[in-house]
């Protein structure tokens, strides 16, 4: 293929364009941490995810858990079934509506969550060590914007 070929479709400048550069950031960041929980626990950053979010928010149902991460739901689903089959994530009723089913972690995942997310959190802090205090300020306020 020649460069007049590539050049007359206008690609995307990739190492410039905003999504696949936080897309590369997050799976960099993310990966960096997942070697860890993967290799002890056997655990998908999926899986991890998940079990991240119902600590935060304990007994929401799987679609709540995909609103919240806006992660894939057959990627959720699957993650919630081999969770709940591995024993790390209880699935009840809810109180008011008998057919919303809940979800929280068991003992099990409790003792996983809290081994792995002081781990979390030293790799975070490692990552923002790059940057001084005004540029932490500042990528807050910038994440703040964006996400709104």
């Amino acid at each position: 293929m020649s460069t007049e070929t590539i050049t007359s479709h206008a690609p995307l400048d990739l190492e410039r364009f905003l999504p696949y550069r936080l897309s590369i950031l997050s799976n960099t960041v993310s990966q960096s941490i997942a070697a860890d929980y993967q290799d002890r626990f056997e655990l998908s950053m999926t899986e991890w995810r998940v079990m991240v979010i119902l600590a935060r928010f304990p007994e929401i149902s799987a679609r709540e858990v995909v609103d919240r991460s806006r992660m894939d739901k057959v990627a959720v689903s699957r993650a919630v079934a081999r969770l709940v089959e591995a024993g790390r994530v209880d699935r009840g009723i809810h109180g008011e509506d008998k057919r919303r089913s809940v979800l929280k972690l068991s003992e099990a995942g409790w003792a996983i969550h809290d081994e792995v997310a002081p781990r979390a959190r030293e790799h975070e802090q490692e990552v923002l060590a790059k940057l001084d205090e005004d540029e932490k300020a500042w990528l807050n306020r910038i994440l703040d914007k964006l996400m709104a």
